[in-house]
């Protein structure tokens, strides 16, 4: 299965027509991301904190098919891909009640961060990679037989 992050709207990320805010889609987006490195035994204070190497996104957009508001339940599904030896990009989809309202995309890039410049993932990424593409592809397969 795609790793999925459960998370409930709160006020704090609406905006004053009472739907979420545009801005905070990707920000719950990237909530998904931390713990699913955190789920793959990825050190969050290691990763974010002093790192040797950054993952900067260079891209990033979100298709919004449906309003969010406060109190609901939404379920991230994340499915990151490794796109180059120096890139990955995630695909994001958000459903409220098995309806998918938002879909978005963030494309990271892999820096040393002192010199800023760009370098290979390191093996702790594309573990992480790997393991997620695994977990969707064998979801897909899954879903694929259910239909027949």
């Amino acid at each position: 299965m795609p790793f999925t992050y459960n998370r409930t709207v709160r006020f704090q990320d609406t905006d004053a027509a009472g739907v979420v805010y545009f801005a905070n889609v990707l920000g719950i987006c990237h909530e998904a991301y931390e713990e699913s490195l955190e789920a793959s035994s990825i050190n969050l204070k290691d990763f974010f904190g002093s790192p040797s190497v950054a993952f900067p996104i260079v891209h990033a957009n979100v298709d919004f098919l449906r309003p969010m508001f406060v109190g609901d339940k939404l379920l991230i599904s994340l499915i990151p891909q490794k796109l180059s030896v120096d890139k990955f990009e995630i695909t994001y989809e958000i459903t409220v009640a098995e309806v998918v309202v938002a879909k978005a995309i963030s494309r990271h890039v892999c820096i040393d961060a002192s010199s800023r410049s760009k370098q290979e993932l390191p093996e702790e990424i594309i573990q992480w990679l790997e393991t997620n593409r695994r977990d969707a592809e064998g979801a897909e397969r899954r879903k694929s037989r259910e239909i027949m």
